[in-house]
């Protein structure tokens, strides 16, 4: 849900964010141009092992919760498929950059796929994530803002279902399908890709409408168990990692290492997740590919805050932190930053 207001709406002095926040200078890291250049290769090779792994998976997981079908196996069957159905949204996230492959047509093609399983329509959200990137955590600015101030916590809680987000997110495709754009919508998305946008959304209207239609003549919801439905009964997947990424953290200031959180999880999340738990470096550097952001982490951890050492260690701050937020907006997570330039705000 994007958060509206004023900076001071969110306790923060000075003017509203504006369309000059993508002439300030955001922090960039001291890196090598040569290293740079390598970290930023891309790889046909890296991301056909990620997604045939992914794939495998999910067929695997697929074809052992369909067979569960009827028995309590289903249960743990169905959890196990919709988790890593759910690393579709940061798949998603990471096609949208075009850097997993080095190959155009795959990125695209894998970014189709992956748009639609996770419900995100494809022309928006690219639209969406790239002023996400311009603006992050500008009020007013970033679409993208998944915590505002004061925190909405049952909203929060209820995502962890994607009750809200899921639910936005389908209306928003019905009204595209529709032909109808919202002012907020028109404010990223350009004229000329609106039309794309209606005719993706049409597309997705339809699969999903033959997926209820084909429950109906078969008279059982299992077409639906591996189809949108996942996004739902899966959902904490993504809002348990997702979350990670900015809550609780400094709105309206022009460095990524104040807004955004590193934290080192575990093999298994981290290939679900596509690396994006190293969020500081890919916000700092974004098209670096999923596979080097560990070495990125290395090159230049000198110059951000020290990672948090798991999941834990991030909630325990940022639950606190939300709470007290709701009573005083101007509240947030403070963190240390080597060798770093005063905060700029937005004034």
């Amino acid at each position: 849900m994007p958060c509206t207001g004023s900076l001071a709406n969110a306790g923060v002095t000075g003017r509203g964010a504006s369309a000059a926040h993508t002439e300030e200078n955001w922090y960039r890291p001291d890196i090598p141009r040569q290293t740079l250049k390598q970290l930023m290769k891309r790889s046909d090779a890296e991301g056909l092992k990620n997604f045939g792994l992914w794939i495998a998976l999910l067929l695997a997981s697929g074809a052992a919760a369909f067979y569960a079908w009827g028995t309590w196996w289903a249960i743990p069957a169905f959890f196990v498929y919709g988790t890593i159905y759910c690393s579709s949204d940061a798949r998603w996230h990471e096609l949208a950059h075009g850097t997993p492959f080095k190959t155009p047509w795959l990125n695209q093609v894998f970014y189709q796929l992956c748009s639609f399983m996770t419900i995100r329509e494809a022309t928006l959200w690219r639209w969406s994530h790239a002023r996400h990137h311009t603006h992050t955590i500008m009020v007013g600015r970033d679409p993208e803002i998944q915590v505002c101030r004061p925190p909405q916590l049952v909203t929060i809680l209820l995502d962890f279902f994607y009750l809200i987000g899921g639910t936005t997110e389908i209306v928003k495709t019905v009204r595209h399908a529709c032909g109808s754009i919202s002012p907020e919508v028109a404010d990223f998305v350009p004229a000329m890709e609106r039309r794309k946008m209606i005719w993706i959304s049409r597309f997705y209207v339809i699969v999903i409408a033959a997926v209820i239609g084909w429950c109906f003549v078969i008279q059982s919801v299992l077409p639906l168990m591996f189809v949108w439905t996942p996004r739902f009964y899966c959902g904490w997947f993504h809002q348990t990692l997702g979350l990670t990424q900015h809550a609780g953290m400094a709105m309206n200031v022009a460095d990524h290492r104040l807004n955004t959180r590193t934290v080192y999880i575990n093999p298994v999340f981290a290939f679900l997740y596509m690396n994006m738990q190293y969020h500081i470096e890919h916000h700092l550097l974004p098209m670096v590919p999923y596979h080097a952001l560990p070495e990125l982490h290395d090159a230049i951890k000198a110059e951000t805050p020290p990672a948090y050492p798991g999941l834990w260690s991030v909630y325990k701050e940022m639950i606190p932190t939300l709470i007290r937020q709701r009573r005083d907006r101007s509240h947030f997570i403070r963190r240390h930053v080597p060798h770093r330039e005063p905060m700029r705000s937005a004034t």
